[in-house]
Formats: C-alpha cells, structure tokens, sequence
C-alpha cells in the first residue's frame, strides 16, 4: 500500500460515504453527513443507515453492499470497534482507498482495545486501505471543500495544514483560523495513529501544493527515530511548527488515557525537533500565530528589525523583548534618520525605536513606513500603535456630549486607521519584507477598523508586543538559517 497515495485520496475525494449516518442531530454520524453538506463537497456523497431514513436530503442505502461501485474512494465511519473492523472488506470491494474511523474503544481503552486496534490495521493493511484514526474527531479538506468531521468548525481557505493527536487542540486551531481570518488547506485529527502516523501525514502535505506551512500538535511517537528523519527532510522545504502535550509526568499520563500514547523525554523532544530544523511552540495558540506568520508574511532576509511606534511604553517593552530573541534591534542609520527627520518634529526619539512623540500629522505614518522599509539594511519592521485613533473615535461616537465637530473627527480617525492598514500591506508586498503588527486593541475592540482591516486584508494583528517578536523570531530564524550553517 502507497500511504501517500491513499492520503491524497482522503484529502481529494471523488466520492465519500458516511457510514452509520444517524437522524439524530446529537449523534455522530449525523453531524459527520452535515459537515459534509453544509461545507459544499461538489463529490458523489453516500450515507448508510440500516433504517434507510432520508437524512437532509440524502437518501441512506441500509448496506454498504448497496452503493454503486467506484463512486467512493474515502468513507468517514461512525460504528463500533467490531462493526469497523467487520465493514472494512466491503468498502474496499467498493474501491475505498482511504477511510476515517471516529469511533473510540480501541488501544486508548485497555488490553481488549488494543486488540481490536491490531486487528483493525492488520485488516486495513491486507485491503490496502489508509486508516486515520481511530478515535479521532476526523478531516477537513478546504481545496475539495470538504468537512468531514464530527464537530466544528469549518475555517476559511489558506495555505496551513494542520495534524494533531487532540480533536480538540485541532479545534481550537479552526477556530484560531476563523478568527484570525487566516486559512487553512488541510487539517486532520491522527487519533491513536494506529496505522498512519504524524509523519505519514507530515509527508503529505510536504508534497501538497496547497500547503506551505506544516502545524502538528504531538502526544506520542510510535518511532521517535522517523519522527526525526522525517521532519528533518521536511523542515528543508517547508516550516513546521510542533507544540508537544505530555512534557510533565502528570501530562503524559494524561496523553496516554487520552489517545492510548506514552510521551518521551522532553529535552530529547525539543533537542530533535530544533536540530531537525522543526520550530517549536510552546503552545497550540503560539503555533498557530508562528503559522500565520509563515503563511501570510514575507520572509525576512536578515535579522534587523524597526520598531515604529506611537505608544512609547510599549517600544521599550518591545526592545526589552528583541534584546532577548535572536533578532537585532538595528542602530538608526544615519541616512535613515535624515529622512525621518524631514517628517518629525525634533522631538522625535532619533533612535530604534522610532518613538513618534505625537508629531504625526495626515501622511506621516504611512510615509514612514515605507521609507523605513525601503532602507536597505533593514529586514522587517514591528509596527505599534494601530487602533490608538478609532479608540478616541469610538469615545467620540459613543459620548453623550457629541458634537458635530467630534463626529466629523471620528469618521476621520476611522479612515485613517483603514489607511494606516492599507499602507502595511501595501509597503509589505512592495519591498517583500514583513511588517508585524501589535495591539492590545485587537482583542479589546474587535470592531476597531483598525486591526479589523489588517484582518480583513488576511494579515495579522497580534494581541501583544511579545507575542509578535516570538513569531518574527521565528520566522526569521527559519528564513535566515541557510546564511548560519
């Protein structure tokens, strides 16, 4: 059996069958039938039910015996450790490559799971049918528009893809991509990992051209010694983000009542994973930030960074934080801080950070920003401040002693902080190198138009000076670590 073949059925269908579709909106195989639907699957959609109900439309055949062959190649399965096990002849005598067993019960149970486990992937293998899973909350395939598991959320298209060993780290990074407004192209829940592993899908998406970035969220390593080979081979040609669950004994402990696998050493862990060249996260919401940033943003060619900002508390927060990354706060050039100085009055902090001083006017911003950005020996600017004018704007709008003078000066803090976003992207795109965006207001007033356009443009605002500085740091530790070896 070709595992990367049939993984690229899973995530590619021509057609797929729900079996075990069930009428109750509470029940597995009725949520699995309406992800499929609501999302779009333009495939040949089948549904089993031994009752033979119409679900939402669908028409259930009472035997998998019934649906016509090769009009499915991936099958989502609702049943029972047995029922699974027993139904797997017959799904490949209807030409399915690849399936998704939900279904608990197995190893993650006791001894008799695990036996149930050893026969299910010694069937699977001898039918050369892909397993993911088992015990696994299941798939999710944006270029295919297919939603294929048995919760929520679906996110927007993009370009990250995800594998995890918690349904529920996988969630929450679906919802991190609906909120953020930043895609996903593949996303799948490894389960117990019983026969295809978080390398198998690791491998996948490194020869997926709908991904770019590689996310996994580990518990267990069936083979620790392929885990590293392979994310080794990977990590040349793609960024991948690891965040590890069960580093403390109480955490593994955990990890292995929860899908049926013992963690390892966590030094040994984190040593593999930055000398395979791997970025680790500390956590899911920090992995998926460091993702983001690989997805939507230019790669920095060097390490120099600007800090622009109009909040000076936090520019010597942000400078604390770079001091301790590997990036460099870049000494002004002086060619550099003539040109500022031609848009600043003399107040200005005349050093990085750039501390404007409140001596902006209409232009002086976005002026700014590409000016630096263009500057030669600067790589990638941190950029704060963003939102500070729709606050005031919002104050205006919401008092109860406005004026017309007061709503005149609101719509126009509004435009400009619909501006100021435009000129980020803008000057990003322009001269190729990132702009990293940070504030509080983000999280604080999510209809700010100010972090809400940068979202809007598919950009990110980060909730915290340090959080961007770990992403940069990441990101152009990657990007830079051709010039260091």
């Amino acid at each position: 059996m070709n595992k990367q073949e049939n993984l690229r059925v899973l995530f590619n269908p021509k057609g797929i069958a729900v079996i075990g579709a069930s009428t109750h909106p509470g029940k597995f195989g009725f949520v699995a039938l309406h992800n499929i639907l609501s999302a779009g699957f333009e495939g040949n959609v089948f549904a089993t039910n031994p009752k033979t109900p119409e679900i939402l439309g669908v028409q259930t055949l009472g035997s998998v015996s019934e649906i016509p062959h090769n009009m499915i190649d991936t099958a989502m399965i609702c049943l029972g450790p047995e029922q699974t096990i027993r139904i797997l002849p017959e799904l490949a005598d209807k030409g399915v490559k690849a399936a998704f067993v939900v279904s608990g019960g197995f190893r993650e149970s006791g001894e008799k799971g695990a036996e149930l486990e050893k026969e299910l992937v010694e069937t699977a293998n001898a039918l050369g049918i892909a397993v993911a899973g088992p015990n696994g909350q299941g798939f999710i395939s944006t270029p295919t528009k297919l939603c294929s598991q048995i919760v929520s959320p679906y996110p927007p298209t993009g370009c990250i893809s995800i594998a995890s060993q918690s349904g529920n780290i996988l969630s929450a990074f679906l919802n991190l991509s609906r909120a953020q407004n930043i895609g996903v192209a593949r996303a799948v829940s490894i389960g117990n990992q019983a026969q295809l592993s978080i390398e198998d899908y690791i491998q996948y998406f490194r020869d997926d051209t709908k991904t770019n970035v590689i996310v996994a969220y580990v518990e267990g390593l069936p083979n620790g010694r392929r885990f590293f080979e392979v994310l080794q081979g990977v990590a040349k040609e793609k960024p991948v983000v690891i965040v590890r669950g069960g580093s403390t004994n109480d955490g593994a402990k955990a990890a292995s009542s929860h899908t049926g696998s013992m963690a390892s050493d966590q030094k040994i862990f984190e040593t593999a994973v930055r000398q395979a060249g791997a970025i680790l996260a500390h956590d899911p919401i920090e992995a998926f930030e460091f993702a983001s940033s690989f997805a939507v943003m230019p790669m920095p060619k060097g390490k120099n960074v600007i800090v622009l900002t109009t909040a000076g508390g936090w520019g010597v927060v942000t400078a604390d934080a770079i001091s301790n990354s590997n990036l460099d706060l870049l000494p002004l050039p002086n060619d550099l801080v003539d040109l500022i100085d031609q848009h600043l009055p003399p107040r200005w902090s005349r050093s990085n950070p750039i501390d404007l001083a409140g001596g902006e006017t209409r232009d002086t911003i976005p002026t700014l920003i590409s000016l630096i950005l263009k500057h030669s020996e600067v790589d990638s600017m941190i950029f704060l401040g963003l939102g500070i004018q729709g606050n005031v704007a919002r104050s205006y709008l919401e008092s109860p002693i406005a004026t017309d003078d007061t709503k005149r000066m609101a719509n126009f803090h509004i435009s400009q902080e619909i501006r100021y976003a435009e000129a980020i992207i803008s000057a990003s795109t322009e001269f190729q190198k990132p702009i990293f965006v940070a504030s509080e207001i983000g999280i604080t007033d999510i209809e700010n138009l100010g972090p809400k356009s940068l979202k809007n443009f598919g950009s990110i605002c980060f909730s915290s000076p340090l959080s961007a500085v770990k992403a940069l740091n990441a990101v152009t530790n990657y990007s830079v670590r051709d010039n260091n070896s």
